[in-house]
């Protein structure tokens, strides 16, 4: 099968999960304001492709199709905070912990940065 309609389906399939768990999250806990359902979707998206990646290099369990599948549509899907955490592990795992906090570090504050500039530039209606 095609990459591409792998990626989609898995995505497709990821994004409904992710709704859904992020839903239900956020209904059984109507008054926190800590982001519950983000922070429960991203935290199963981390354990979900640890399970897999482990899976995966101790069994040799997928074939690249399934891994297409798994790693870059469903849990892409589902949460790509799961790649973040997964990749930060095997620079660790590599015996790279300096670059595994760089990314940790430069991906949070960067993407903190960036999302507050577009949300000025937007807001001041700049863009």
């Amino acid at each position: 099968m095609n990459q591409i309609l792998l990626v989609a389906i898995g995505g497709a399939i990821g994004s409904v999960a992710r709704f859904k768990l992020s839903g239900w999250v956020l209904h059984q806990s109507p008054n926190w304001r800590f982001p519950s359902g983000t922070f429960a979707v991203n935290v199963i998206g981390c354990l979900i492709a640890g399970l897999l990646a482990g899976l995966a290099v101790k069994q040799d369990l997928f074939t690249p199709e399934a891994r297409v599948f798994l790693f870059t549509g469903f849990l892409g899907g589902f949460t790509t905070f799961s790649a973040f955490g997964l990749e930060t592990l095997l620079l660790f795992k590599r015996g790279e912990p300096g670059v595994a906090i760089a990314n940790a570090v430069v991906s949070i504050v960067v993407g903190l940065l960036v999302a507050w500039l577009g949300y000025e530039l937007t807001a001041r209606g700049v863009g």
